[in-house]
Formats: C-alpha cells, sequence, structure tokens
C-alpha cells in the first residue's frame, strides 16, 4: 500500500469543503465526508442523500468515523506542513527538536528555553498548560539567558553594577541593589540609544569634514611644496650664476696679474739680451785690438774703446711671482655679500610664512614669581624687586624670574613675539608643563625648556653646553616658531628679519607653554606687524 505521503491532496479531501479529511464519516454508500460538512448539508436538505452519487436514504444515516481515512489524512496534513516549513538557513535560528533536516524555527520558549518549528511548537498552541509559557521571535543561544549561578531566568536588570540577574539574584548577592525589569531598562537604554542614533550623523558629518580639512592641507601642503622648490631652484640658480661670476672674475684677475708679471719679465730679459750683445760686440773688439802691432792704430782705437757702453745695474733687478690674496679676499667678499643679500631674502620669506601662524598670547599671573609684575593685559612683565606674599600655588616659580603663559599647545604649529630692551637680561622660548618651578634649574632642553637668552652682551641658546649666538647689534623684537610635530624650535630677529638660531629634532611628549625669564626692564609680547 502507498505511504499517505505520496499520494495527492485529492486523496484526502472533503468532495464538500474540498479541504483536507476533519474527522472523516462515511455514509451507507461508502463516500466520506468531514462530519461538520455532511451534517450542515443534511440540515438544509429536505431529502437525504450522498452529494457524491446522489443516493437518496429514506432515513437520516447513522455516521460513522472512519478511522483509516482519519489517521492517513492526519499523517498528510502533518508531511504537508513539514514540506511548506523552510530548512534553516545560515545566520537563522534552528529548530532544537528535529532530527535529520533541521527546519527553521517559528518561536522560541522562555520557560522551555527551546527553539521550535512550526511543527513541534503545536503543543504550545493546543495543550492549556503549554499555551501559558512564553514564546518569543527564535533566539539562537537561549542557555545565555539562564542565571548560571541560579538556573533561572534572566529578567531583571541589576542597575548598580550594570548586570542582568534572576529572581533569586535579587535575594542574595544584588539583594541592596537597585534592580528593574528588563523591559524598563529596555526603554531606558533604547532611549539612549536614540540619543545615540541621533549623534552618529553629526558624528559621521564631523569626520567628513575632518578628512576635507587633511585633504586640503595637503594640497596646500602639496602647493607651499612647489613655491618652497620653485623658490629653492631660484635662490639656487642665482647662487650658481653668482659663483660662476666669481669664478670668471677670479680667474679674469689671475689671469691678468700672470700677463703682467708675464710682460714685466719679458721687458727685463730683452734688456738682458741686448747688453750682452752689446758686451759681446765690445769683447770681440777689445780682443782683436789686442792682437795689433800697428802703435798709431791700437792708440787711435784703444781711445774709441776705453769708455764702455752704458749698462744697468741688474743686482738689484727682481721678478716676484704675483699675490693673489688680495684678489682672492676682495672676491671671497663680493661672494659673502651677495649670499648674504640672498640669505636675507630667503630669510625673509621664512619669516613671513612662520608669522601666518601667530597665536594671541598672555601671562599667566598664576605662574609668575612672587617679584615679577604683570600688566593688567597680561602682555608685560618686569622685575618689581620687591618680593610680594602670595598665596602657595604649585604652578608658580619661586626662584627664577619666569612667567608661562595661560596658552599650551599640544600639536601643530604657533608664531609669537616678544619685544627685548638693549643691555637689559633676559631668556624667552618654550617650556614644558612639568618643568621644575620650585627650584633654580637652568632654563635648558635637558630641563624641558628651549630658549635662547642675553646677558653680559653674550647672546646664546640656552643649552649643556651653551650654544654662542653672533650678537646682533640693537636686537629690539625676537619671534619665537615652534612646530611641535617636526620638533623645531626656531628664533628670529624681526627687525633685521633674520634667522637667529634652531634647535630640530627635539622631543616634545607633553604640552609647551610661552616661557619669559626678566630680570631687567620690562619683555612685551607684541602683535605681529607682517611686513610686504
Amino acid at each position: 500500500m502507498a505511504s499517505p505521503t505520496s499520494w495527492s491532496e485529492e486523496n484526502f479531501s472533503c468532495p464538500i469543503c474540498l479541504d483536507v479529511f476533519s474527522s472523516p464519516v462515511f455514509t451507507p454508500c461508502g463516500h466520506n465526508f468531514c462530519r461538520a460538512c455532511i451534517t450542515k448539508f443534511w440540515d438544509d436538505q429536505a431529502q437525504y442523500k450522498c452529494p457524491v452519487c446522489n443516493e437518496l436514504f429514506h432515513t437520516r444515516p447513522d455516521l460513522r468515523a472512519n478511522i483509516l481515512v482519519s489517521e492517513m489524512a492526519a499523517q498528510f496534513k502533518t508531511s504537508v506542513r513539514v514540506k511548506e516549513q523552510p530548512c534553516v538557513e545560515p545566520g537563522e535560528v534552528p529548530c532544537d527538536v528535529c532530527t535529520g533536516t533541521q527546519l527553521k524555527a517559528a518561536k522560541s520558549c522562555l520557560v522551555c528555553f527551546t527553539s521550535y518549528c512550526q511543527t513541534h511548537l503545536e503543543p504550545h498552541q493546543r495543550v492549556a498548560r503549554l499555551q501559558k509559557h512564553r514564546l518569543v521571535e527564535p533566539m539562537d543561544h537561549l542557555e545565555d539567558r539562564m542565571c548560571k549561578k541560579h538556573d533561572r531566568l534572566l529578567e531583571l536588570f541589576c542597575r548598580t553594577e550594570q548586570v542582568c540577574v534572576c529572581q533569586f539574584c535579587t535575594e542574595t548577592d544584588h539583594k541592596s541593589h537597585l534592580v528593574v525589569p528588563l523591559k524598563e531598562e529596555y526603554e531606558v537604554k533604547t532611549a539612549q540609544l536614540g540619543k545615540i542614533e541621533a549623534k552618529v550623523p553629526q558624528m559621521i558629518q564631523e569626520r567628513k569634514q575632518k578628512i576635507k580639512e587633511i585633504k586640503d592641507t595637503i594640497k596646500l601642503s602639496k602647493k607651499d611644496a612647489d613655491t618652497q622648490m620653485a623658490d629653492g631652484l631660484q635662490a639656487l640658480t642665482a647662487l650658481m650664476r653668482c659663483i660662476e661670476k666669481w669664478r670668471k672674475d677670479f680667474n679674469q684677475t689671475v689671469k691678468e696679474k700672470l700677463k703682467s708679471t708675464e710682460k714685466q719679465a719679458e721687458d727685463l730679459i730683452k734688456g738682458l739680451e741686448q747688453e750682452i750683445e752689446d758686451l759681446t760686440k765690445r769683447s770681440s773688439e777689445v780682443k782683436r785690438l789686442s792682437h795689433t802691432e800697428d802703435h798709431l792704430h791700437f792708440l787711435q782705437a784703444f781711445r774709441a774703446l776705453k769708455d764702455p757702453p752704458p749698462t744697468r745695474d741688474w743686482t738689484t733687478v727682481e721678478v716676484h711671482p704675483p699675490s693673489y690674496v688680495g684678489s682672492w679676499r676682495r672676491s671671497l667678499d663680493q661672494l659673502e655679500e651677495t649670499l648674504n643679500m640672498g640669505m636675507k631674502k630667503l630669510c625673509d620669506a621664512e619669516l613671513k610664512r612662520v608669522q601666518q601662524y601667530e597665536v594671541d598670547v598672555t601671562l599667566d599671573p598664576d605662574t609668575a614669581a612672587p617679584w615679577l609684575i604683570l600688566s593688567e593685559d597680561g602682555k608685560q612683565v618686569h622685575d618689581g624687586g620687591v618680593v610680594k606674599v602670595l598665596p602657595d600655588n604649585p604652578k608658580r616659580f619661586t626662584c627664577r624670574p619666569c612667567v608661562l603663559s595661560r596658552q599650551s599647545f599640544s600639536s601643530g604649529r604657533f608664531y609669537f613675539e616678544v619685544k627685548v630692551e638693549d643691555k637689559s637680561v633676559w631668556c624667552l622660548g618654550v617650556a614644558r608643563e612639568s618643568i621644575n618651578r620650585k627650584n633654580n634649574i637652568a632654563l635648558t632642553p635637558k630641563n624641558g625648556c628651549w630658549g635662547i637668552s642675553f646677558q653680559k652682551d653674550v647672546f646664546k641658546f640656552k643649552n649643556d653646553p651653551d650654544v654662542r649666538v653672533p650678537l646682533r647689534a640693537e636686537l629690539q623684537m625676537v619671534g619665537v616658531f615652534v612646530d611641535y610635530d617636526e620638533g623645531l624650535v626656531s628664533f628670529y630677529d624681526v627687525e633685521a628679519r633674520v634667522h637667529i638660531y634652531s634647535a630640530t629634532g627635539c622631543s616634545f611628549s607633553e604640552p609647551l607653554y610661552p616661557i619669559l625669564n626678566c630680570s631687567g626692564l620690562p619683555l612685551i609680547i607684541s602683535p605681529v606687524n607682517q611686513t610686504d
């Protein structure tokens, strides 16, 4: 006999409702119908007849259940439901009951901690006791919803420790904690998530803007690099032309001196050769006369030979090699002057570039040594000569006449200018945040300070040992430029528009503050005046 699963739905369909039999019964003529269907059909008819073969029954037949058809119809329904259900796909929750081919779970039970496909879910929809179970959308890893300690459902949330707990946890480890139902905390967290979600587009926009800024920076950097290379090529070309002209002029001077010396030597040699020729001729005449025996001729000729021809005293005559020292020095002076002019042009361009990074610097009175006096606008400081009684402040310098700015810098580039006075004693630059403010330390990079100082006509970069810098007359304004990321600190004579000194390869790992050390006349932080 064929299995019900190999038959079609027509074999198990009621002729009245055309659906699979439900409580099938059979008539005396042998046809099968759903009990409800044939009962209703006869209730609406005046005569009792078979809807299929129209056999007429004189009395209403006694309907009996067709047990075989009922069982086969049930098996067919089950097989059809199984076939209609989808198999589990990757990422989906499988039925925990299915054996063999696992079907996709339709629901998960939070009481049984089991996921069911539509077929195996049927008892939860039919049995009264199981109908009370809590069914949710399919969930994987249901064991994670169980309290590992008490083997109970995690249905509460401890706000004190921010963890999910079961009912027993609230009576033990979390007894005194603030505990709420999961749903309540879910609503709170959902609201917070909504705020985060609303903020995310803004954060994305901010990052897109930052990308644009970075790209614009790269674009400007490339443009600046092209300008720098062009300026550098122009300066080097001019320098090479200058050196070539210097070489030609120097060679021409040397050649002219050599030619003059050679001309002098040639003239002297001609004079000597002429005298040799004259003396040789006289020697021949004297020798010939010495052999004559004619007394009269000898006496007459001797008279003409007794006075020798005029000659030059050659004992003091010398030809000195030409000296090129003066020419060399003059040429070098000209080259140095040209180079200085070129360097000044380059430095002027460099100063204009760094001045674009000007920052507004004001002095912090909480850091000033007790005998220093600051202006109300925080732009000037001078030595008052009297130690004031001030509250103890860990930021204050107590042994050195120093003061820091209010502003600090932890990245990028910045530039500021300080007006200094001739013959005053001062030091200025930048210092790291952790610089020792309570002891009389040297203001050197080792101790966290990068600065130049002036004292007793000595101009130097503070280091160990100090680096002497050529003293420039009438130094009035000092510019300080810092490239934090490149580890560069440069100082400029603003009035002369020349570079003073640069500290390179510095290692910065904390915020930097402009620092002034004043032991004389006022130091003034001045606005940058960029000149064309």
